[in-house]
């Protein structure tokens, strides 16, 4: 079936939205040395940083789809109040600032508080080490992972899972030959935008976690410390991070909507 044509005074706006969201992007590149680019990515605080993100991108990926897409899949079956309550829960760190996040991982998981003092008592410090890097990530970038998988199967056709419990399928069986294959590009996509937004996490790592390199500055605060000190490493690292980014956005798009991508 043709979908039927837009008005044609669209183009207008979407023209102005889409030269607002380029002319920064395109400045930044204008202004990158790139005969200096890999010596200034070859520093050692650059490649600590970007190795550090990376890492602890990964890990926070993996943690949120442990966690994240169980919660998911639990959502998008609940009705009632308290899948109300479950919705805001996992939808409220998308909207907080991300300063508010690192606070509130700092009152509840620092060393003066009751779960951080009971963790230090039995020796794992959290607050201000590598795994705080991956806790603030995680605590801000899984509700993107949720809110994708809970979006998509809240759509999803469940014929194929009905028919499959009909047969005598487990519950387990369904989920795992059925429901999971169905929902796959959504997962891909939400992994992809939760790695995308770990990876740009600034203010709750900054607070929960602190700066040190190596062990907490992530390539995000390493932008902000280079910013004066050293424009073109900050510049540099700016364009690894808008590069990463870009190519996790349009493989997600491309996985997501493969018939679109490939007309």
């Amino acid at each position: 079936m043709t979908r039927p044509a837009l008005p044609r005074w669209l183009a207008v706006p979407a023209t102005a939205a889409a030269v607002f969201l380029a002319v920064p992007l395109l400045a930044m590149l204008a202004r990158v040395p790139w005969g200096r680019l890999p010596a200034l990515l070859a520093s050692p605080a650059a490649r600590d940083a970007l190795g550090l993100s990376l890492a602890t991108c990964l890990l926070s990926t993996v943690l949120s789809l442990v966690v994240g897409l169980p919660l998911a899949l639990v959502l998008a079956r609940g009705r009632g109040r308290w899948a109300v309550v479950g919705r805001t829960l996992a939808t409220i760190p998308m909207v907080l600032p991300p300063v508010v996040a690192g606070l509130a991982l700092l009152v509840a998981l620092g060393r003066r508080s009751w779960i951080g003092g009971w963790l230090g008592s039995v020796g794992l410090d959290l607050a201000f080490t590598t795994a705080a890097v991956v806790v603030a990530q995680t605590f801000v970038a899984m509700p993107y992972l949720v809110v994708s998988v809970e979006g998509a199967l809240r759509t999803a056709q469940d014929d194929y899972a009905v028919v499959a419990a009909g047969l005598g399928a487990s519950p387990t069986t369904v989920l795992r030959r059925v429901t999971l294959p169905l929902i796959a590009p959504a997962i891909a996509s939400g992994s992809a935008l939760a790695f995308a937004r770990a990876l740009g996490e600034f203010g709750a790592t900054l607070t929960f976690a602190g700066s040190l390199q190596g062990v907490t500055r992530t390539l995000p605060l390493e932008i902000y410390l280079q910013r004066e000190a050293d424009t073109d490493t900050a510049i540099a690292l700016s364009v690894v991070l808008i590069g990463l980014a870009a190519v996790l956005v349009a493989g997600t798009a491309r996985f997501a909507h493969p018939q679109g991508a490939a007309a």
